[in-house]
Order: C-alpha cells, then structure tokens, then sequence
C-alpha cells in the first residue's frame, strides 16, 4: 500500500505544481516580456519486482519557460529597424511642413521680392516703389532669418533626444548587467533557471533594441553579451560599458555620441551607431537636417551676394556708386578642440557664389601640408603646403605659418547665412537703379539688371552639371525632402508591419493564450482530483489490512 501512497503523492504534487504554473501564466498574462511557462514532468523509476517493473510514479523535472531565441531576434531586429525608420520619418515630416508650406516657405517671399524688383526698374523714381522693395526685401530676409531660426529649434530637439536615448540605452544596459550577475548566481546555486528574470532581462534587452540596434550573444553560464550598432559591447558578463553625450570638437552647440573612457570618449562617426530611436534621429540630423540647412543658407548667400555685386554697379537717386543692400555673414570656421594652439585659427571669404556649394569642408594639416575636403561627397579639393586657397567659390586661410601636425579646422560656409541675412540700408533713395550717374530720374538700366538675376542660373546645385535659378534650386531641395519624406512614410509603415508580424509570431509561441491555460486548468485540477482518490483508495485498502491483521 505504501507503494499506492507513494505514486499518487508524486501526482498529486505534480497536479499542484501544473496548477501553480497554469495560475501564474494566467496572473502574467499581459505582463510585458513574460514568455509563459510549463511544467516538465519525467516518470520515475520503475522498481523491478521479478514479475516486471512496477512504476513508481512522476518527478517534476523543472519549470521551463517558452522561448524562442530565433523568433526573439528577429523581434529584436525589426524593433530597432522600426524605431529609426519612424524617428527619422517624424523628424523630416518637420522639415518638409517647414519648406513646403505655401505660406510660411521661401518660394512665395523671394518671388514677391523680385516682383517688386521689376515694379521698381519700371518706375525709378517713384518713392512708394521703392519703398515696397524695402519692405519686400525686409520680408524676404525675415522668412530666411525664421527658417533657419526653425531648423535651429529642430537641431536643438535632436540633442535633446539624443541625449535622452543614451541615457535610456545606459540604463538597460546596467540593468541587464545587474540581471547578469543574479541569474548567474541563481544557476550555479540550484541549477535551475529563474525564468522570470530571464524574462525581465529578454525585456530590457527588447527595450533597448527601440533606441539602438542590438546583438545578444548568450554565455554558457547563462548570462548575456549585449553589442550596440556596428558591435560597441554595453554589456559583458556583469561588466556594463556606457555611451556618453558629448559636444563636437568644432561645434560646441552639437551632441555627438562618444564611448570610452569616462573622463574622455571619443565621438562616434554617424556610420557607427544604427538602428533605434538614437541611430534614426543621427541619420535624420547628418543626411537631411544638415543638408537643408546648408541649403538655405547657400540660397541666401548667393542670392545676397550676387544682388550686392549688381547693385554696386549702379546709381542712386543721389547719382551717388551703389553699395551692398544686403548684409551677409562670412563663412564660419571652427578649430578643433585637439589641436595643439587654440589662437591659430583659419578664416573663409566668399569669393565667386555662383560657385559655392552647400557643403561644409575640412582643412587638415599632415606631414607638411594641407588638405581640404569636401565634406559631402569626401573630395579631395585641394593640398598644398600653405596658403590662402581658392576652393569652390571660397577662399580659405590660417593665421599661423607654422602650423601643427594634426591641426584640423571646420569650414561651414552656409549652416548659418540664413540666420545672418539683414538688410544693410532701409533709405529707398540708396537703391541703385540707374545704370549712370549722369541720366536723368527715369534711368532704369541696373533696376532692369537686378531684376533679370530672378531668371539667372546662379545657384550651383549638388549632382547638376548646370547653375539654377533661385526658385529652382529651392524647388529642387524642396522636392528633394517631399521624396525623402515619402519614401520614409512607406519605409516606417513597412517595418511597423514587420515588427508586427514578428511579434505576433513570437506570440503565438511564448504568449499566453487564457483559452489553452483556462484548459490546462482544469485537465491538471482532473489529475489532482484522480490522485486524491487514488491516495483515498489506497489509505482504505490499508485501513482493511490493518483489519485483517486484528
């Protein structure tokens, strides 16, 4: 009988734990990252009693939660590829309101502008002419000094969500480092793997997969090793490594995202850090943000520069030599926080704007001399041992003639023209219309000039062989962005789809389904009730033993 007692003792411990598993998948079951769970039973040995083997019951062999470590990469995958299509997409949907906006973009000011141009070489003379084109120029500068000021407030809410990401992505990973070193000691101890910490580190492992993309390479002791973007380890064993926000070594006004060592990282290039929130928001700032911004700056500057080149051809109503209506800022050139005498600075000055490009550009000193490239197709454009150089409409200088080794310097010519442009005179009788200073009040001839420069291929434009005009090369960036913008709209809906449907997947094995738990229920509660009569049984058999034996 102790036999009988003692099988249906292990069923009926075996019904208890199916039912305390069942219950806590049931408890969990919109508990974000919990991978259900389910007993593992084994029979257990069988004793040989000559006539045969008499099983002798069940063994709870563990409690082994559902996993799929393939379908959890692949969900892995698809969140960091979702999260960056989507935050570049959020962040160029800005840009393309900005630019495309019929009312608040540069297009309809510069068109206005130039109508006024044209009303006023019509008539030279009049006052209230002229005092439309002040006033028609002061909008148009207005627009331009509101854009930049806008793409300035976007680049300022990139470094704050830059720095928000790496906050978020250190936090994970010291969690999953502390997580690391607990389900390690829990293994070794018993054995046994505490299922849901894995889940809460599966978890935080899938939270910071939104803000970069991450690899996880399971140790055989159970713990995890967690690489951001290219392969930058966060997390080794119970060792965490942190990404750090820094300002650009030319651009105190920029975050960058440095790793390393604390008192010191070193910035990470763009191409280093993918996939994310983080890796999208990076993506967004260095292809389009820049790009744009440069853009309108370089539309500001030429425009500005090349009506400033005519209207000094011309005369005023005084019969006085025209000077600049507009005033434009000169190019921007920053020095590395590296290099060896902070006083040795370089310089830039537009020469020819019919030739500058939108790019920004380095000038590096090695091994005796300089190089300056372009930055945004990497050309080579110049070297030499000293200079000044003419490079792309621009010449660029030092102030030193013993330049270090390594000394480096950032030329931006345009990032910020179009937060620069203002008005350099608001007198109407200033405006140099006339083509001579002997002809009478009717003269027209530079009005007619300046009003001819809307209809000049003037502004050099990125993979075009020919110079546009103003509106075409704004038209062009323009469509340039919508393109973008779209094509990133149907980017971020597919990889929301994917990200979807391996979700789903992984769901449909490690979710908890209430309807299968509601039946597991109640085929362990039937056990448990059959084991119970079974001991029932068993005891009264043994009660009728007892009985004989009196």
């Amino acid at each position: 009988m102790s036999n009988a007692l003692s099988i249906g003792k292990s069923a009926l411990n075996a019904a208890q734990i199916g039912i305390a598993t069942v219950g806590h998948n049931i408890a969990n079951a919109s508990t974000p990252g919990y991978n259900r769970q389910v007993m593992v039973q084994a029979a257990a040995q069988a004793q040989n009693f000559g006539y045969g083997y008499v099983g002798q019951g069940t063994n709870v062999v563990g409690i082994q939660r559902v996993f799929n470590e393939t379908l959890s990469k692949q969900v892995i995958n698809a969140t960091a590829t979702s999260n960056a299509s989507n935050a570049y997409y959020s962040n160029i949907s800005q840009v393309n309101g900005l630019l495309s906006d019929s009312t608040a973009g540069l297009n309809p000011v510069i068109t206005s502008f130039f109508s006024a141009v044209s009303a006023a070489a019509a008539n030279p003379s009049d006052t209230a002419t002229r005092q439309t084109l002040i006033s028609s120029a002061q909008s148009m500068v207005n627009r331009f000094n509101a854009v930049n000021t806008q793409l300035d407030q976007m680049r300022e809410s990139i470094n704050t969500q830059i720095t928000s990401s790496v906050d978020a992505i250190n936090s994970y990973s010291a969690q999953i480092a502390t997580l690391n070193d607990t389900i390690t000691k829990a293994v070794n101890s018993t054995g046994n793997m505490p299922n849901d910490l894995m889940d809460q580190r599966d978890q935080l492992v899938a939270k910071l997969s939104e803000q970069i993309k991450t690899t996880v390479i399971k140790q055989d002791d159970g713990s995890y090793n967690v690489f951001a973007g290219t392969g930058m380890p966060l997390v080794v064993g119970t060792q965490q490594y942190s990404l750090y926000t820094r300002a650009s070594d030319t651009d105190p006004t920029r975050v960058e995202v440095a790793y390393g060592n604390a008192a010191s990282p070193k910035i990470l290039s763009t191409d280093t850090i993918s996939g994310g929130t983080l890796g999208g928001v990076l993506q967004f700032r260095s292809e389009t943000l820049d790009a744009v911004q440069n853009q309108v700056g370089q539309l500001a500057i030429t425009l500005a520069t090349q009506f400033n080149a005519q209207q000094t051809q011309g005369y005023d109503l005084n019969s006085v030599v025209g000077t600049d209506f507009f005033s434009v800022g000169s190019p921007t050139a920053i020095s590395s926080a590296y290099n060896t005498d902070p006083t040795k600075t370089a310089s830039a000055s537009i020469v020819d704007a019919s030739l500058l490009t939108s790019s920004d550009y380095t000038v590096k000193y090695n091994s005796g001399q300089y190089t300056i490239t372009r930055l945004n197709d990497k050309s080579i454009m110049w070297q030499g041992t000293s200079l000044p150089a003419t490079v792309d409409g621009m010449q660029i200088d030092v102030n030193t003639s013993t330049p270090a080794e390594g000394d480096s310097y950032l030329i931006k010519p345009t990032q910020y023209a179009a937060g620069k442009l203002a008005l350099a005179f608001t007198n109407v009788d200033q405006l140099a219309l006339a083509g001579s200073a002997t002809t009478g009040p009717s003269d027209n001839e530079n009005g007619l000039k300046l009003a001819a420069l809307q209809n000049g291929a003037n502004v050099r434009v990125a993979g075009s062989s020919t110079n546009r005009t103003y509106a075409q090369a704004f038209a062009q960036m323009v469509s340039a962005v919508g393109t973008k913008t779209n094509e990133l709209s149907i980017t971020s809906k597919a990889d929301a789809t994917a990200l979807e449907n391996a979700t789903s997947a992984m769901q449909s094995e490690s979710g908890v389904n209430l309807d299968e738990e509601a039946t597991d229920l109640l085929r362990y509660q039937q056990a448990y009730q059959a084991a119970g009569k079974m001991m029932q049984i068993a005891s009264q058999l043994f009660e009728v033993l007892l009985q004989l034996g009196q």
